[in-house]
């Protein structure tokens, strides 16, 4: 089969399309074709090897695969495999970095824990965004153990997982406040946000002018750090959603990071989500596979509203 990999670390130019063994899958695998492959910006972490420097990801001999979610169709079931049968519609997370090939590929293998239905009515290319993206804003608001009626400000409001959480607190009846551009704001409330603050604004000013003790808790989708924190009152809860910017823990405040973790349950609840429409998937652009490296370059020039996807 065809897969982009990386044999040496680098700039969007590493990405190679090789042809690589058909993965077989094991006991309680399924094998997926895959039809769409979201393109994160933890992609370009790995490519460029970061995630190695940081200990992230252990070096590897060989090829480095590429890739965390996939939508497509089951075509092969590894022995003792329950709950999907062949020709299933489905959406899955690797979340795996030691493995030679990863979601940019023809064919991917998951344990079927990883794995979810894929929702009805809905493009291959729109629902490979939510497995990665939908998760980590999902198990972002379980870390910040909110229930109705409290505050919550989430930043980069209008990214693929700030958007996501943004609609998951709403409409779990939390009160949201949402930070992205300014020419965001229409979008962002489109996604439930009861309050806006432009970025360039000092952010815990403009916070506590709307909720004078400061929220209840945050979800630092644009590692914000600090300037996030003071937005927070005493006590609350900072959810940090890369570990690049995690503030210290001031004024008894319980800081949090979210590493996203496969689970077909939770994913399943995500679809259920979607398929009512209480989640938009957005797509700003399609590539085919082999255009993975241009895909890359687009990822970089930021301003996406969105997520980036390739197509086998």
């Amino acid at each position: 089969m065809r897969a982009v990999v990386v044999r040496t670390f680098g700039g969007p130019e590493a990405l190679e399309v090789a042809e690589v063994p058909t993965p077989v899958p094991g006991p309680g695998q399924v094998r997926i074709r895959v039809r769409a492959a979201a393109v994160n910006p933890v992609d370009a972490f790995v490519r460029s090897g970061m995630a190695t420097q940081v200990g992230m990801q252990p070096e590897r001999d060989g090829d480095v695969g590429v890739g965390w979610d996939v939508a497509g169709v089951v075509d092969a079931l590894g022995e003792h495999t329950a709950g999907f049968s062949v020709g299933d519609e489905v959406i899955g997370l690797s979340d795996r970095l030691d493995v030679p090939t990863g979601g940019y590929a023809e064919y991917l293998v998951l344990d079927a824990g990883a794995v979810a239905r894929a929702p009805r009515g809905v493009s291959p290319e729109l629902a490979a965004t939510l497995p990665l993206n939908a998760l980590t804003a999902a198990q972002a608001l379980d870390r910040a153990e909110l229930d109705a009626g409290r505050t919550l400000l989430v930043t980069g409001a209008a990214g693929a997982v700030g958007g996501y959480a943004v609609q998951l607190a709403a409409s779990d009846g939390i009160r949201v406040l949402a930070t992205a551009s300014a020419a965001d704001e229409k979008l962002v409330r489109s996604l439930g946000a009861a309050e806006f603050v432009p970025r360039g604004e000092h952010l815990a000013t403009a916070v506590r002018a709307l909720v004078p003790s400061g929220v209840d808790a945050v979800i630092d989708a644009a590692a914000l750090g600090t300037r996030a924190l003071d937005a927070v009152r005493g006590g609350g809860t900072f959810v940090a959603v890369l570990d690049v910017a995690v503030p210290k823990p001031l004024r008894g405040t319980r800081v949090r990071t979210v590493y996203v973790q496969a689970d077909g349950r939770r994913l399943a609840d995500l679809v259920a989500r979607t398929e009512t429409g209480r989640l938009t998937p957005r797509v700003a652009e399609t590539y085919p596979l082999d255009k993975a490296s241009e895909a890359h370059h687009r990822l970089a020039q930021g301003g996406l509203r969105g997520r980036l996807v390739l197509v086998p």
